[in-house]
């Protein structure tokens, strides 16, 4: 069955794909820095400065509860900067989220700690991670649809990869930051104020994130639509009437790629370090490792995802993450730095497999006047469901293993959410847009085991 969207005439050229590509790219490569700096500091350093009241595990388990609550935000951002996408323009939101996101990282290294403020500190320190999710909640959307709406035919998917390298990009940053200053300082130094220096770095870029997004023009897909009065007048209310079981599938899919990432980047560092022969520096430098190969290999996901489709490769990375769990856990536990590098990168290939298409498939799901919308809040809803509570859960479930033998209760944790992400991509329709011009009139195949509706139409919102 074939839907052809309305097509959208456009009011200007096409933005030099290297503007637009670097201003997609960069605020995710803020976003994802202020997102692993903050997983990185909650498992080596937030503990002891937010937490030191409590044992060492409970400290690293309350530091944890912390980096969730960037996820319960998240799906509220995704409503007010869906709103936004949708009636005011992607630009908007652009500009809106990278500043949101940055100055509250910024503000997370100005804080002082219990010693200094007792109960405040932690409380400060919720409401700051609070504000970061709300940010992060509207930033990849932003970024995947400036880039994809702008992108010429066929190409689609490659466009929209730029900003899925951002958090490869982002990692490395924010952990070369704190490795580097691992190395320079003293333990005493580092815990004192060494940990808050990449924090200030967010600062700069968030400068940098807003100068560029300054400089870009609207997609050619929303400058028609408001010609055209075409906007929908209540996209939250429009894509819940709408596509509402759509967006249930789509969340229960994105969330294997949120619970793999995390236990492989955030849980499996704090899981590993103080084992013979893994210092926190050599554990962070061999994930840092494993997470340039990953993002090298993003712009390849992406085009094989336009050759093939985005739901076909999303399949195939599902099933992957899948089953290279258990032996990914079992070496983790038994494997030194080189093989725990060579099953992490492994791991994140298959994860690379499925992510690195999302930025096309998803928002080819929902019609351009509730693209915002429908995209933020299906892709922020999976990454609560996998991302927020994976690396609390992981750790309690670690500790039901006795003797410190491999964590087969994670093995199955993982596997589990992957079996469901993978029944909800067997329920969602491939798409395939066949023709994608920068007017952004698109014409979407959908085929598979879910037919569309009429629902799927456009209607008015």
């Amino acid at each position: 069955m074939s839907i052809r969207q309305p097509p959208v005439r456009p009011s200007r050229p096409p933005a030099p794909v290297n503007r637009v590509t670097t201003a997609a790219l960069v605020g995710t490569v803020i976003e994802f820095y202020d997102f692993a700096l903050y997983a990185t500091a909650a498992a080596i350093v937030f503990g002891p400065v937010f937490f030191p009241g409590f044992a060492p595990s409970a400290a690293t388990l309350a530091a944890f509860g912390t980096f969730a609550t960037g996820f319960v935000a998240r799906p509220l951002g995704s409503v007010l900067f869906g709103h936004i996408g949708d009636r005011l323009g992607r630009r908007v939101v652009l500009q809106s989220t990278v500043l949101v996101t940055g100055l509250a990282t910024f503000a997370i290294g100005l804080l002082p700690g219990y010693r200094e403020l007792g109960v405040a500190a932690p409380v400060c320190l919720v409401v700051l991670r609070f504000v970061q999710g709300l940010g992060i909640g509207g930033e990849w959307t932003g970024a995947v649809l400036l880039a994809g709406e702008h992108a010429p035919p066929g190409r689609r998917g490659l466009w929209a990869s730029f900003p899925q390298t951002g958090p490869a990009i982002g990692f490395l940053c924010a952990n070369g930051c704190v490795l580097a200053l691992s190395a320079a300082l003293t333990p005493e130094q580092f815990l004192a104020w060494g940990w808050r220096v990449p924090f200030w770095g967010a600062g700069i870029l968030t400068l940098i994130g807003f100068l560029l997004r300054s400089r870009i023009v609207e997609t050619p897909v929303f400058q028609g639509l408001a010609r055209d009065d075409a906007l929908a007048r209540s996209p939250l209310r429009a894509v819940l009437r709408l596509h509402g079981g759509r967006v249930v599938l789509v969340a229960g899919a994105v969330m294997c790629t949120y619970a793999v990432h995390y236990t492989a980047t955030v849980w499996a560092m704090s899981h590993i370090t103080g084992r013979p022969g893994f210092t926190p520096g050599g554990t962070l430098l061999c994930i840092m490792a494993a997470m340039t190969v990953m993002g090298a290999a993003t712009p390849l996901a992406a085009t094989l995802g336009d050759r093939y489709g985005g739901r076909r490769l999303s399949i195939v990375g599902c099933v992957a993450m899948g089953v290279l769990t258990v032996p990914y856990l079992a070496l983790l536990h038994r494997g030194g730095l080189p093989t725990v590098w060579a099953c992490t990168t492994v791991l994140l290939l298959a994860l690379i497999t499925m992510l690195g298409v999302q930025g096309m498939y998803i928002p080819e799901l929902f019609e351009p006047r509730l693209r915002t919308s429908g995209t933020a809040i299906s892709y922020n809803l999976g990454a609560v469901l996998g991302g927020a509570l994976t690396p609390l859960i992981n750790s309690r479930l670690s500790q039901t293993t006795g003797g410190g033998g491999v964590p087969w209760a994670v093995a199955a944790y993982l596997v589990g959410v992957c079996a469901v992400s993978l029944l909800c991509l067997l329920r969602l329709p491939a798409t395939h847009a066949a023709s994608t011009s920068a007017s952004g009139a698109v014409a979407v195949s959908v085929s598979g085991s879910a037919s569309a509706s009429p629902s799927d139409r456009s209607a008015p919102g």
